[in-house]
C-alpha cells in the first residue's frame, strides 16, 4: 500500500509518498536518481517483505511523491525516510540504499547512528567522479530537450551490462526503450542535479552499522572502482561483487535478494 509523510522542512514542501509491506524488524529502502521504490526494488519487494516491515520513500517527482520546487537537499532525504520509519513504529530498522539511495542512507545512517541496525548499498557512491558526473550532466540535458527517446537509449546504454544487452532481443530492447521514454518521471532534473551534488565522503568514517557493499562489477554508470572506494572507507565494511550492470534488479534479481536478505539476518533490527 501507499501512504503519505509529512515532510520535517521546507524542501521538499509536499509530503513524500511511502510503500510498507510486510511484518517483521524495519527495513527502510531508499531509490535511485529517475527511478521509484516500485522501479528498484519491484523484482525483491516481495522476498523482503516476507522477513521484514518494509518502508520505501518515494523522491520528489517519482513514483507518488509531488515533484520539489528547488534543489533537493541530502539531509531533508535523509530525514524523509527516518520520519518514515518512525511514522510505521519502527525505532530501529536497515537501510537499503541503491544508486543515490546509497548516499542518502550513508548520510542517515550517520545522522542517526542509534537507529540503524544494518546499511546495504548497492552500485553507489559517496561522491560523484568524472565518468558519473558526465553521465549525469547528460541526462539531465537531454530530459530537458525533450529528447526522452534518445535519453532512454542512453540510460540504457549506461544502465546494463554487455552481457544484458547481447542477450535481449532485439524487438524487446526496443520495447523496453519505448516504455522507458514514456516512464520517466519529471523530478528526473532534480535527481540528477543531486547526483551532481551530493558529497558524503566526510560521512562515511561516521557510520557505526555494519555494512554491505555490493559492487556491481560490470557498472557502465557508476564504475566499481568508485564503489570498492566507498567500501574501504567505511569502517569494518564487508564487501562483496554482483556481476551485473547498474540495475540489479534487471540483471540479477534472485542473487541480489539473497545477499539483503542474507546480510540482513545476521544483523536484525528490532521495531
Amino acid at each position: 500500500m501507499s501512504v503519505t509523510a509529512s515532510g520535517t522542512s521546507a524542501a521538499p514542501a509536499a509530503p513524500l509518498a511511502r510503500t510498507v509491506r510486510g511484518s517483521g524488524p524495519g527495513l527502510l529502502l531508499a531509490h535511485g536518481a529517475g527511478g521509484s521504490t516500485e522501479a528498484n526494488y519491484g523484482p525483491i519487494l516481495d522476498g523482503l517483505a516476507a522477513g521484514h516491515t518494509v518502508v520505501g520513500v518515494d523522491w520528489p517527482g517519482t513514483g507518488g511523491s509531488p515533484r520539489a520546487t528547488g534543489p533537493l537537499d541530502a539531509d531533508e532525504l535523509a530525514d524523509q525516510l527516518v520520519a518514515a520509519a518512525d511514522a510505521e513504529g519502527l525505532d530501529r530498522f536497515a537501510l537499503v540504499g541503491f544508486s543515490l539511495g546509497g548516499p542518502v542512507a550513508i548520510r542517515a545512517a550517520a545522522r542517526r547512528p542509534e537507529r540503524v541496525s544494518a546499511l546495504v548499498l548497492t552500485a553507489t557512491f559517496a561522491h560523484r567522479d568524472a565518468r558519473l558526473d558526465l553521465a549525469a550532466r547528460l541526462w539531465g540535458e537531454l530530459y530537458a530537450s525533450g529528447a526522452h527517446g534518445l535519453l532512454a537509449e542512453f540510460l540504457t546504454l549506461v544502465a546494463f551490462s554487455t552481457e544484458a544487452l547481447d542477450g535481449t532481443d532485439p524487438a524487446a530492447l526496443r520495447g523496453a526503450i519505448d516504455a522507458l521514454a514514456a516512464a520517466l518521471p519529471p523530478g528526473t532534473p532534480e535527481h540528477v542535479d543531486l547526483v551532481r551534488r551530493i558529497d558524503v565522503r566526510a560521512d562515511l568514517a561516521r557510520v557505526q552499522a555494519p555494512t554491505l557493499v555490493v559492487t556491481t562489477t560490470a557498472d557502465p554508470l557508476v564504475p566499481p572502482a568508485l564503489q570498492r572506494e566507498l567500501a574501504a572507507r567505511i569502517p569494518g565494511a564487508r564487501s562483496v561483487e554482483l556481476p551485473t550492470g547498474h540495475l540489479p534488479f534487471a540483471e540479477r534479481p534472485a542473487q541480489w535478494q539473497d545477499l539483503i536478505t542474507g546480510f540482513l539476518a545476521e544483523h536484525r533490527a528490532t521495531a
